[in-house]
């Protein structure tokens, strides 16, 4: 009986692993040929993402009060990613990007005529929504575009590292920091070590060193090794703060649109943080 039991439970697992890595590949696949293949299918990718990001991320926190805000929120957010696609990629004028601010507002004057103020407190999510997802999808774009001339390669090169440091995490997490890590956040997301805190970092810089002598991360090798490290940090936070958002709504996972890894905050969680990590590192020393 426990010998069925366990053949039960291994096989359980291989199935849920082959669904992992099969529903993986197709979501990578995705973004690198979104990415390389023009500035209209990375408009539309991040879009998306942005949008399935926010619509996770309301019924967690929101459930379906406040719909038509919701929506508003999500109509600001799509606003503010193509005024600054069109900005960093059309030559619109800067001070057109002010437009973005408009269905701002008009949210904030929406929640002045919702009848019912039972759990107005909600809409402080409404606001967290644009600045924790639109703005850092919004930020992308100064990634992609140098000039007016679209290169979807930096930004590949971005989720690659941010991948590199999830694999190096959940590997050396899996086989060392189980058994003899220190905990990284026990009260937020009791898996993770410092063992695979170092193990992703390590492969998440030993990726940036490869890219940059394949040709692939065109900066001087010690922006590179820089940018990796800034990124791998911000993605552990970016992480950490989706599984506190999680652990306070008492949920797993944020969906379960992508077989055996959940929803698309699930996989996101880490670039909403690292992505503009990269972007701000470069922007501020002036050599995007």
């Amino acid at each position: 009986m426990l010998s069925y039991r366990k053949k039960t439970r291994d096989m359980s697992k291989m199935k849920n692993l082959v669904q992992r890595t099969l529903s993986g590949i197709l979501v990578i696949g995705a973004i690198v040929a979104s990415l390389l293949l023009g500035k209209y299918f990375f408009c539309a990718l991040m879009i998306a993402l942005t949008l399935c990001i926010m619509v996770e991320f309301f019924r967690m926190t929101m459930g379906g009060e406040y719909r038509f805000s919701q929506y508003l929120a999500m109509f600001a957010a799509v606003t503010m990613f193509v005024l600054t696609f069109l900005y960093t990629g059309f030559s619109l004028p800067g001070r057109l990007v002010m437009l973005a601010f408009i269905p701002i507002f008009i949210i904030m004057v929406n929640s002045l005529y919702v009848k019912d103020k039972t759990d107005f407190g909600k809409f402080a999510y409404i606001y967290t929504s644009l600045l924790y997802i639109a703005v850092p999808m919004s930020l992308t774009n100064f990634a992609v575009f140098k000039g007016m001339t679209y290169d979807g390669m930096l930004l590949l090169c971005f989720f690659i590292i941010i991948w590199a440091s999830d694999v190096g995490a959940y590997i050396f997490g899996i086989t060392l920091g189980q058994k003899y890590g220190r905990k990284l956040f026990p009260a937020i997301s009791p898996k993770k070590s410092w063992i695979g805190f170092w193990g992703g970092f390590l492969l998440a810089l030993g990726v940036a060193a490869a890219m940059h002598y394949a040709g692939m991360f065109t900066y001087p090798l010690h922006h590179c090794l820089i940018m990796a490290a800034i990124m791998n940090v911000a993605g552990v936070y970016g992480d950490l703060i989706e599984s506190q958002w999680k652990r306070h709504y008492a949920i797993k996972d944020s969906g379960s649109v992508i077989p055996g890894h959940g929803g698309i905050w699930d996989r996101f969680d880490s670039a909403l943080m690292a992505l503009p990590a990269g972007v701000i590192y470069l922007v501020v020393l002036n050599i995007l």
